[in-house]
């Protein structure tokens, strides 16, 4: 059979072509079973017809798929299928081409899973099989190459001079190849190492991507048996990172992260600035490809390694986003411990040399240099002696909870918090964290670090604990704007940057816990931003005139400030009573601004102060909170119908009346929000000028209840557009509601393009009373944005 092997020798025309007569002895003409199917179809497909030949190695391959190629008679079966399939792999139909090349892929996985491998010498026909393949995969037919390149991919036990051929274009020397263990076979004339030179070379740089994709794939797959091998596809694949295709490069990131999986991936500076491309490419699954390669791979030097974390770091900074990147810098920082502790010793000196408010904790570049540092305890280095500061540990307890998700669940926040505590000298340890909750104190207690037995159920507990943490700051960073509000008459500036700084440290906070405690962060962020404008409206009104700021100024000012107490009211569902006094509180002096800066009696003002005086009576009638004696001096004056003279005034008199209070108590607390999604938002939308255009939208809506009335607005330019929300046709309920829906754009402007401004609003009644003139089909109140403002691009048909 050895001399009718050959595929090189091409076959006689089909109107003379013998029929193959390759029956092995193992075979008799009376064999039951699947040997009589073999016999049947290896006669067929010597037929004339190019179909019928193609059907017939089809079958073959159908028969050998359900064979156990262990098996005496079964051997047969296999070594007469790929006599079969080596006749017809010079055939002129490509349909009988590609069959042949599945055939001869399916005989090699048969022939490297027999246990008898090495006794019958079959790994030497393995090779053989890889220099046919290596053939094929240059046939003139796109398919037949994608198929030959696959089935390159899926062989086994092929010898590392046959690998290390199939990558260089330059054929390698015979005495270099001695060592190959297809010495002692009779292989067919013609078919020799060079039909492998470089096959993949030529495969990537195929014009089809489908086969410059078929061709990364095989390589990555054939990594793991050569580290050599490895070495050089690297080189290869690195080049097909810039490949035009998109699904290319797919492809090689896939290939780049099975070496990485088989621990045989390690780069070197010089291809390392390509990953950090890919790290921020426009295509978000490049980039999840790209982090995911970079958390397993080794990186031998630490210039190497800071390369990869700054490159990280931009990514998180142009994709916040994403936060799948911490798991990968945990991942990174942990596979290179004493590069880990290189870097927590240069932060620890940074955050050393920085003075107060100048280290902001919130930017992602100290949260991922954080985690980089805290990995190195769970490192393969952890024997070494890394000494990682405890500040390091201190400053990431805020950070347990992306630190824990980064850990994926191999060790649970308990464990982890106590970790940091115990590194960083945290000395709330030795005593029980006592919760208020229902009126009941509960302990939380930790086991040390040196008494992790690795055993430790998931609950509730360390949730609970951090939460203790984020309300012990929470109530630090009120004290602290309590301060600056007495400070407010003396030094304006230094109160903004405290009152900015606190705002900063809320907002880590608040990214770090969740539920009540995080919506609660949320709300004092927006609290400390209303008690900012009050401190800089202040500022104008005490000036001598308008001549220095100008009218406009305050105008801005108090609508900002009207502007965030909207947020405060209407954005947080669950205010308990004490909150709910405090925000009627500011907003009584926000009037109280408006009527000092208009000087006159608005009839919507007063009603809108009166209808909050009723309110703030009724919040404390019951004597579980007092009124003011800010509240309880407008109220007098009010009743005695002198508001507006004695307002207008006496505001630097009131204002001294008004005091900020401490409030903790936040159990029902949740904060209402949207996410708005533009369906098909990456190429600009197609319109007719003067008709109306549909937009697809994706909404998710959090903790909106029935009553609540939501809009969506479309403006562009000067024209706006709203269309009301019909909560009925979301999906859930109040915790969360999603929907898909067609909004028309009724009114497109007569030019070749234009931007819309899309966002979600909610109306703010105060009561029975409309603050609001009712537009054309719009709201009948007061709004506030409850979602991001997205750009939707429009273009003309005539502009495509």
């Amino acid at each position: 059979m050895a001399e009718g092997l050959s595929p090189s020798d091409p076959g006689p025309p089909c109107s003379k072509r013998p029929r193959v007569a390759a029956e092995p002895v193992a075979l008799g003409s009376s064999a039951p079973g699947p040997e009589a199917d073999v016999l049947a179809l290896v006669s067929m497909a010597g037929g004339l017809y190019p179909l019928g030949r193609a059907e017939a190695l089809r079958g073959l391959a159908m028969v050998l798929e359900k064979a156990d190629a262990s098996g005496g008679a079964t051997r047969g079966v296999l070594e007469c299928c790929y006599g079969c399939a080596s006749e017809l792999m010079r055939d002129d139909d490509e349909d009988v081409r590609l069959a042949v090349v599945r055939l001869v892929g399916l005989c090699a996985e048969k022939f490297a899973a027999r246990v008898d491998v090495d006794a019958n010498g079959d790994c030497g026909q393995i090779d053989v099989i890889f220099l046919q393949l290596s053939s094929m995969a240059r046939d003139m037919c796109m398919k037949v190459r994608i198929e030959a390149l696959g089935a390159l991919g899926k062989m086994q036990r092929v010898s590392e001079s046959v690998l290390l051929q199939s990558l260089s274009k330059k054929v390698i020397k015979t005495d270099i190849l001695s060592g190959s263990i297809i010495k002692g076979m009779k292989l067919p004339p013609k078919l020799k190492l060079p039909c492998a030179a470089g096959i993949f070379a030529h495969g990537i740089e195929d014009e089809f991507y489908q086969v410059r994709t078929a061709a990364c794939k095989s390589m990555g797959a054939l990594a793991k048996f050569s580290t050599q091998y490895a070495q050089k596809a690297l080189d290869m694949l690195m080049d097909m990172m810039n490949d035009d295709t998109e699904a290319v490069r797919l492809q090689t990131l896939r290939a780049l992260f099975l070496m990485a999986t088989y621990r045989c991936l390690s780069v070197q500076e010089q291809p390392m600035h390509m990953f950090l491309g890919l790290l921020v490419d426009a295509n978000t699954a490049i980039r999840e490809a790209a982090r995911k390669i970079l958390g397993l791979v080794n990186l031998p030097k630490l210039q190497v390694f800071r390369s990869a974390v700054d490159g990280l770091i931009t990514s998180l900074e142009k994709y916040p986003e994403e936060h799948d990147t911490y798991g990968v810098l945990f991942s990174v920082g942990k596979n290179h411990g004493s590069f880990s502790a290189n870097i927590a010793k240069h932060l620890a000196k940074e955050i050393g040399m920085a003075s107060d408010g100048e280290l902001m904790l919130d930017k992602p570049r100290i949260k991922a240099l954080l985690i980089v540092s805290v990995s190195a305890p769970f490192s393969d280095d952890k024997h070494k002696k890394l000494d990682i500061p405890s500040v390091i540990f201190s400053h990431a307890i805020s950070l347990v909870g992306k630190v824990s998700c980064a850990l994926g669940g191999m060790v649970n926040q308990d464990f982890l918090l106590s970790h940091l505590c115990h590194k960083g000298g945290m000395p709330f340890l030795e005593n029980k964290l006592v919760l208020s909750e229902s009126g009941e104190s509960q302990g939380c207690s930790f086991e040390t670090v040196g008494e992790y037995n690795g055993h430790m159920e998931n609950t509730v507990k360390a949730t609970k604990c951090v939460d203790v943490l984020v309300m012990q700051s929470t109530k630090v960073i009120l004290e602290t704007v309590e301060e600056a509000w007495t400070m407010r008459s003396c030094n304006i500036s230094e109160v903004r940057n405290i009152l900015r700084t606190c705002k900063q440290e809320l907002k880590i906070l608040s990214e770090n816990s969740s539920g009540s405690t995080s919506a609660f962060s949320s709300f004092l962020c927006e609290y400390i931003d209303a008690i900012q404008f009050v401190v800089e409206i202040l500022q104008l009104i005490q000036l001598d005139n308008s001549y220095a700021c100008g009218q406009t100024s305050l105008d801005i000012l108090v609508e900002k400030l009207d502007v965030s107490l909207r947020r405060l009211e209407c954005c947080y569902a669950g205010l308990n009573r004490e909150l709910e006094v405090h925000v009627l509180e500011l907003t009584l002096l926000a009037s109280l601004f408006g009527i000092s800066k208009n000087g006159i009696r608005s009839k919507l003002v007063l009603d809108k102060l009166h209808w909050i005086i009723n309110r703030l009576e009724g919040l404390c009638a019951d004597g579980s909170c007092d009124l003011s004696d800010f509240s309880r001096e407008i109220k007098r004056a009010f009743d005695a119908d002198t508001v507006g003279d004695i307002l207008i005034c006496n505001v630097c008199s009131l204002l001294e009346l008004f005091h900020l209070k401490e409030a903790i108590d936040y159990r029902e607390l949740k904060a209402i929000r949207a996410v708005l999604q533009v369906c098909d938002n990456e190429n600009p939308l197609l319109y007719v000028c003067g008709l109306p255009v549909g937009v697809s939208f994706n909404i998710s809506l959090w903790n909106v209840s029935n009553h609540h009335r939501l809009w969506l607005r479309m403006t562009v330019g000067e024209s706006i557009q709203h269309t009301f929300l019909e909560l009925s046709c979301f999906g859930g309920n109040e915790e969360l509601r999603t929907c898909s829906m067609v909004v028309p754009l009724y009114s497109t402007p007569m030019t070749c393009s234009f931007v819309l401004r899309v966002c979600l609003v909610m109306e703010c009644p105060y009561g029975g009373i409309s603050t609001h003139k009712r537009g054309h089909g719009g709201p009948s109140d007061c709004v506030v944005q409850v979602s991001n403002e997205l750009d939707v691009y429009f273009v003309g048909t005539r502009q495509r």
